[in-house]
């Protein structure tokens, strides 16, 4: 399927170039490849650039060994199908800014970064918008989206697009993140035949397999901490609002953001304060006034635990023991950190989750009809009632998984039904008044702590996806911001554990994040296994 989606969208476009971790003993596990481009392994912003300085390497060595390690890796060897095709113009690109550079001249903090983008963000570029939907195959943007044109202005080298879990995870009922009518199914590259988690997919896989410096993912709910999680990388889910959403396939006006993958906390960092700004065309950035940075890099402290206290949510573990202990672990180097751990409990998912459900499926159908018109004569479907009758027609779309949400999205009203504002009004009072806030304000709290989830799953594509367990809901239906951090490993499989809290809290999470990752460092790159 993977191969047939490639040649499809280079024929039409012609510019592509949980069964759990401890039943797969290491004993029956065997590496299947060992990549070229050594030196771009765990490469991090600050060296690139340095190197840059020094000329060492120019940006179109640096592109060009990307390239190759996307076609050795990604569309060949343990063929990972993260990316779902690369850019046309990154060769030319990455030359314009080493001419810059000869002159003296970087654009900003990212200038000659190779960046991948999670294809529901628009580019106005050679490369279409597919949401990993075949009905988009070949829906090209009209212009950049806002994130688009701001990595630009930074200096960004966007590589290409990565696969995801289609339409960002909200079409069927069951289903296995990282597969789309488009990519076919992406893989875990620590062990190939377990999930990657999604919707951000392949934004979390090219990370982690060293495919790009940093990618972009969106989140409604887990799409970026989960992937992260799942692939042993740095995810920042920002406050809706920090980050413009304008040209990004919607789900959620309330809930919906990008954000920064990366393999170290720094990274992600450098790029967040790289994509913020008011956008008058998404009002959610308008709460940001005052409240944004361009730069957060001086909250990179390497003792930023020090004095903080910390709120352990109780009632967010239980779902596996080995996660528990690694928990265990990691409240114990946060308090030899210098922070103070206090047990709180958060309001339980069944206050929030159904009335998020409703939300999203009201607000999914009102922002997608918008999007698929703005494209006009782009795209060969014009709403989401079209986009149910062109999947049924499809020989792929529906081969695996349902569109039930799509039918119940299609079902629903506008958005001044009494049903949706009730349900706004229930999901942001439980998790916002009587939870993050309550909680964080009757205990004196900096930051909050949780699991982000459980070790990969196998994939599966008749049963759809195993999760075990994770922490996302809290923060993702209020809104408010986390970061998740590598915890350390389950035999190869590797866990997180987030950071979240208040609106706006980003400086105090980047202190708490980043103080843990430096006193643990468990990041360990991944090794391509398969299991016998």
């Amino acid at each position: 399927m993977r191969k047939r989606a490639l040649r499809y969208i280079s024929a039409v476009t012609a510019v592509i170039l949980m069964a759990i971790a401890c039943q797969s003993p290491v004993s029956n596990i065997k590496r299947t490849v060992t990549p070229v481009s050594s030196w771009l392994e765990e490469m991090t912003i600050s060296r690139l650039l340095e190197g840059y300085k020094e000329k060492k390497y120019s940006v179109t060595d640096v592109v060009k060994a990307y390239l190759d390690r996307i076609n050795e890796i990604d569309m060949s060897g343990p063929e990972l199908n993260s990316i779902i095709m690369v850019n046309p113009d990154a060769l030319a690109i990455a030359k314009e800014l080493d001419r810059e550079i000869e002159e003296g001249k970087m654009r900003g903090p990212l200038h000659g970064v190779p960046v991948i983008l999670k294809d529901n963000i628009d580019t106005g570029d050679n490369m279409p918008t597919t949401g990993g939907s075949n009905a988009l195959a070949v829906s090209f943007a009209g212009s950049d989206s806002f994130i688009a044109g701001k990595l630009r202005e930074a200096g960004a080298v966007i590589l290409g697009k990565a696969n995801l879990s289609e339409w960002a995870n909200f079409r069927a009922e069951r289903s296995s993140s990282g597969w789309s009518g488009v990519g076919g199914q992406t893989k875990n590259p620590y062990i190939l035949d377990r999930n990657p988690c999604g919707s951000s997919s392949g934004s979390g896989v090219a990370v982690s397999a060293n495919l790009c410096m940093v990618a972009i993912g969106t989140e409604t709910n887990g799409s970026i901490v989960c992937p992260s999680n799942n692939n042993g990388i740095v995810g920042i889910k920002p406050t809706v609002g920090l980050l413009s959403r304008t040209g990004i396939i919607p789900i959620s006006f309330t809930q919906d953001t990008p954000g920064p993958m990366a393999r170290k906390v720094e990274d992600a960092v450098i790029c967040l304060g790289a994509l913020t700004g008011i956008d008058p065309s998404d009002l959610k950035t308008t709460g940001s006034e005052g409240k944004y940075l361009n730069d957060y890099s001086k909250y990179l402290v390497a003792d930023g635990l020090k004095g903080k206290r910390i709120g352990l949510i109780k009632n967010s573990g239980g779902y596996f023991d080995r996660v528990d202990s690694l928990m265990s672990e990691a409240v114990r180097d946060i308090q030899a950190a210098g922070a103070e751990i206090i047990e709180v409990e958060a309001p339980a998912g069944r206050e929030y989750n159904g009335h998020s459900y409703q939300v999203l499926l009201y607000e999914f159908r009102d922002g997608l009809n918008k999007y698929l018109a703005g494209l006009g004569d782009k795209a060969p479907v014009r709403n989401l009632e079209a986009l149910i009758a062109f999947n049924i027609n499809d020989s792929i779309e529906l081969k695996h998984f349902d569109q039930k949400i799509f039918i119940k999205a299609e079902s629903k009203g506008d958005l001044n039904s009494p049903e949706y504002l009730n349900a706004l009004e229930k999901m942001h009072k439980a998790t916002r008044e009587n939870g993050i806030d309550k909680i964080m304000n009757s205990n004196r709290l900096d930051a909050l702590i949780a699991p982000t989830g459980g070790p990969a799953w196998k994939t599966d594509l008749i049963l759809g996806d195993h999760f075990t367990g994770g922490s996302s809901s809290l923060a993702a239906v209020a809104g408010y911001p986390a970061i998740t951090v590598p915890m350390g490993f389950i035999n190869e499989l590797p866990v997180g554990i987030t950071f979240f809290g208040r609106a706006w809290s980003e400086p105090v999470l980047i202190e708490a994040a980043y103080g843990y990752e430096q006193a643990t460092r468990h990041r360990k790159p991944p090794r391509y296994l398969i299991t016998d």
